[in-house]
């Protein structure tokens, strides 16, 4: 005996198909509202901060050990082979190509995105949203729209930030610790990191997660239950449904870029 019936799951597809065309209509909507947005740079600015600002001491905390454990686990596997002296390159390449983008968009789902999805549901709750539309004001233009480019435009600074400080990490615990020489350590990551096809793949990845995870925190916001139990499952699935985009992301661009 089945426990579902055909009825049920033709009403679950359809519900699916109808929430991931809402998703569609308004990602286009704020793709479309650029020039708008950057009109009134203060609204986005103020965003910026709030994202970014808030963000940073995780951010660089977290590069940091990033960065220990790296040159520490990598000087003990290039020492098997005798090439210690490229542990500056290894932890600068592993860095800018998977680990910084990645983590901090984790990082960011994890901090930034379940803010602005409590937010959102928050003002949706309390019948901001509502007023707004009733006083003739566009949420979307008002609201949500900054808060998009402000997240697209902080997430790869933030990626830098953690990238810079990692290998700072990398190079204390290689260098001033275990002895590695310094111009080795320095020389071999100069020559090994190309801009366009290393820090080039690193910052585009950094984009598109920026714009993923800042849309899916938006959205869910926007569609939560008017309920604190609502916001409270929305901010959950913002950090399931983020990380899991972030690592799905990786895995898709890493895939198109090493086969360019």
């Amino acid at each position: 005996m089945s426990w579902y019936k055909p009825a049920d799951i033709g009403y679950a597809t359809r519900r699916y198909l109808a929430e991931l065309g809402h998703g569609a209509r308004l990602f286009t909507r704020l793709v479309s509202l650029f020039g708008a947005a950057m009109g009134r740079f203060g609204l986005v600015r103020d965003q910026i901060h709030f994202l970014g600002n808030y963000s940073l001491a995780i951010i660089a905390v977290s590069g940091l050990f990033v960065g220990f454990v790296l040159g520490l686990q990598g000087y003990y596997i290039l020492q098997r082979y005798g090439s210690s002296e490229a542990l500056g390159l290894m932890v600068a390449l592993s860095l800018v190509r998977e680990l910084g983008p990645v983590v901090t968009a984790l990082l960011f789902a994890g901090r930034a995105g379940t803010s602005l999805t409590a937010e959102i549901g928050l003002m949706k709750a309390g019948e901001q949203l509502s007023a707004m539309e009733m006083m003739a004001v566009d949420p979307v233009r008002r609201i949500l729209a900054p808060r998009f480019w402000a997240g697209v435009i902080t997430l790869p600074l933030l990626s830098a930030v953690f990238n810079a400080v990692g290998i700072i990490g990398g190079w204390v615990v290689g260098v001033l610790m275990i002895g590695v020489d310094p111009g080795s350590f320095w020389s071999q990551m100069q020559g090994g990191v190309d801009v366009w096809a290393d820090v080039g793949n690193g910052v585009l990845k950094s984009f598109v997660f920026g714009i993923a995870v800042t849309f899916i925190a938006l959205l869910e916001g926007f569609e939560a239950k008017p309920t604190p139990e609502g916001v409270s499952r929305a901010t959950t699935r913002t950090v399931v449904v983020g990380s899991l985009t972030v690592l799905a992301l990786d895995f898709v661009l890493t895939a198109m870029m090493f086969s360019i």
